[in-house]
């Protein structure tokens, strides 16, 4: 029987972050070790102040380690300037946060077309798949609604849509359910399991072990270490 070898999406190797506090230089990260393979859904969980936070940011390009290798779907960013990162952030990975970071004014297709805007891609086919991916959430009839016209839920749900719009290599879900009341964090996390399950690789960040263990592997950081990696029965 032929063996089908994973590729790797995200590698860190001896990643490291420290910040000037005043005087002090503050470890974030001492030394991260972790590879995550293409269709893995992996939660990273965590005390505050543990460093998921910073893995988190650095993961997404929105920050860069101080020392240690990142590679992104097999691209170094490790050493990338900001042009280069938020090229990578644009095209290689979707951001759901807590806070849904929905635009008022604007409907919902028009919301999950907004980073296709930053891509440069032409009118027709950015309303085309804005549709596309918020049918991919089951929110196609609710594609004209506004923010303010949908529950808490819906409305990570068009967040998650607008991560996927770009057919991005990593889906980075930050909190995700912190604002929501129970049957809706639950509906998310449901829709995360089948993004998961239709092959997309997921990252979750959650302070709550009950959430992280709706992933199938559970990384634990404090203290800016690795404190352990594990399977999960789900």
């Amino acid at each position: 029987m032929t063996m089908v070898t994973k590729r790797p999406i995200v590698e860190l190797t001896d990643l490291r972050k420290q910040y000037r506090l005043g005087s002090m230089t503050v470890e974030a990260l001492r030394g991260i070790d972790l590879r995550i393979d293409e269709g893995e859904y992996l939660a990273i969980i965590g005390p505050s102040g543990s460093g998921k936070s910073t893995l988190m940011h650095i993961l997404g390009c929105l920050d860069s380690a101080t020392s240690g290798l990142y590679e992104l779907d097999g691209v170094d960013v490790s050493e990338m300037d900001e042009t280069g990162l938020a090229h990578v952030r644009n095209r290689r990975v979707g951001f759901v946060f807590q806070q849904f970071n929905l635009l008022a004014t604007l409907s919902a297709w028009r919301n999950v077309e907004v980073p296709l805007l930053y891509a440069g891609v032409g009118r027709a086919e950015r309303k085309e798949r804005a549709l596309r991916s918020l049918q991919q959430v089951n929110l196609s009839d609710r594609v004209d609604h506004h923010p303010n016209e949908l529950s808490g839920g819906q409305q990570q749900r068009v967040a998650v849509a607008r991560a996927l719009v770009n057919e991005p290599s990593l889906v980075l879900a930050d909190e995700p359910t912190g604002n929501l009341d129970s049957a809706s964090a639950a509906d998310v996390l449901g829709l995360l399991g089948e993004l998961n399950a239709s092959g997309r690789t997921v990252v979750l960040i959650t302070h709550d072990v009950e959430t992280a263990h709706r992933a199938q592997r559970v990384v634990r950081i404090k203290d800016g270490e690795i404190q352990s990696d594990e399977k999960t029965a789900s």
